[in-house]
């Protein structure tokens, strides 16, 4: 057994998941994430004195499913709890009827503490920022038995050698989006609103009702942009906050604006057309994340780095 860890650069679910596979077969492994924390896209603030959703805003879990029991598994521990079946639909006109689909499952703390939970016992070194990884198992100037990159597309290919990103990745296209906080003094919409799918908007695609989804009743919403919206304003995010809040007010019927706003860019929020495939390892280098296992989801991300993980036994 090599007594030197294989690096996974991203801490999200994805890349927490691909480490944990490794640790619990007993190899050595290091998770790099350029943040503060562990969570990438299932990011959580705290914001007036409470935790905030604005990545993620939900998960789901197929039945039968091995992410189903980790689900399960944080539910009977108290760190997910099923959240609703059912959301609105709305238009620019205001709402228009109800759609119900699978459970989705929200996290008390945010759903940042499943990945935390997810990594706990690993070995993560937050605010570590990687320069280049390859050709082959290379990070920065190190060797590395295998290295694994659980990040976006555009991201990965910043710090990979043309050839090697021309072997693990092709050219699809990411999605830009803001999330859009939106706090007042009181709840000024239906208590069973849950959450809004925004249609024929050009501003919002989602709110989700955050009160309801933490389960505290905080007057808070939190919108998800457009990515039409999103490219218009990427150099200055908190110019949206205002057309946000004006097309979350007509949606919902909500006459008094926000009494504050917190913007958050996400210059890379999802493929366009997330591949089949779970993952592409080549040359001792892994690309996983939730751009892998369609469709895109929380559940995709997980899927896809436990698979990965599962390969890089393999080469071990």
């Amino acid at each position: 057994m090599t007594s030197s860890p294989t690096t996974v650069i991203g801490g999200g679910i994805a890349g927490t998941a691909c480490a944990r596979v490794l640790a619990e077969a007993g190899l050595p492994v290091r998770v790099l994430d350029r943040g503060r924390r562990p969570g990438g896209r299932m990011a959580s603030r705290t914001l007036h004195d409470r935790t905030v959703d604005i990545g993620a805003s939900y998960l789901t879990a197929e039945e039968g499913s091995p992410f189903a029991a980790v689900v399960r598994d944080w539910v009977d521990r108290g760190l997910a709890r099923p959240w609703t079946d059912t959301f609105a639909v709305a238009g620019p006109e205001g709402l228009r009827s109800t759609t119900t689909g699978p459970v989705r499952y929200a996290a008390p703390g945010g759903l940042r503490s499943l990945v935390a939970d997810l990594a706990s016992g690993l070995d993560v070194e937050s605010g570590r920022t990687v320069a280049a990884v390859g050709p082959g198992p290379r990070v920065d100037d190190e060797d590395v038995p295998a290295a694994v990159l659980a990040m976006p597309d555009p991201q990965a290919r910043r710090v990979l050698d043309p050839a090697t990103a021309g072997r693990l990745l092709d050219d699809r296209p990411w999605e830009p989006s803001l999330a859009v906080v939106l706090g007042w003094s009181q709840r000024r919409w239906a208590a069973d609103l849950h959450g809004v799918f925004v249609h024929d908007d050009p501003a919002v695609t989602w709110v989700a009702d955050d009160g309801d989804r933490r389960g505290d009743g905080a007057p808070v919403l939190v919108a998800h942009t457009t990515a039409e919206l999103a490219a218009a304003h990427l150099e200055d995010p908190d110019a949206a906050a205002g057309p946000v809040a004006a097309a979350v007010g007509r949606a919902l019927g909500i006459g008094v604006p926000p009494a504050w706003t917190t913007v958050h860019r996400w210059t890379y929020a999802r493929p366009a057309a997330a591949r089949s495939e779970p993952f592409e390892l080549a040359d001792g280098i892994g690309v996983c994340g939730d751009g892998w296992s369609a469709p895109s989801r929380v559940q995709a991300a997980w899927t896809s780095g436990t698979a990965l993980g599962r390969a890089l036994l393999v080469t071990h």
